[in-house]
């Protein structure tokens, strides 16, 4: 199958309006996830809190979730060392 024009054409075209739904969601994404929210779709907040008010329960978690990544990244860069 050769690619013509119109492959090229709905690409541009789709490309076009993804670009405009993201920047859409983006300038009303709080009222878009609070709609989705009440619609029983979990939407995760993204909002970052601030330690100090943060409980020590939250505060393990975070530590944890920390921890896992560390040793993730760490274990990504013994192996890509392994294998240079």
């Amino acid at each position: 199958m050769n690619i013509n024009s119109n492959h090229v054409i709905g690409f541009v075209a789709g490309a076009a309006v993804m670009a405009g739904g993201f920047y859409l969601y983006k300038k009303n994404q709080v009222h878009v996830d609070k709609w989705l929210r009440q619609q029983g779709i979990n939407i995760p907040s993204h909002s970052t809190a601030d330690p100090a008010t943060m409980s020590l329960e939250e505060l393990v978690t975070q530590k944890e979730n920390f921890e896992d990544i560390i040793a993730e990244r760490e274990m990504a860069a013994d192996s890509d060392q392994e294998n240079s």
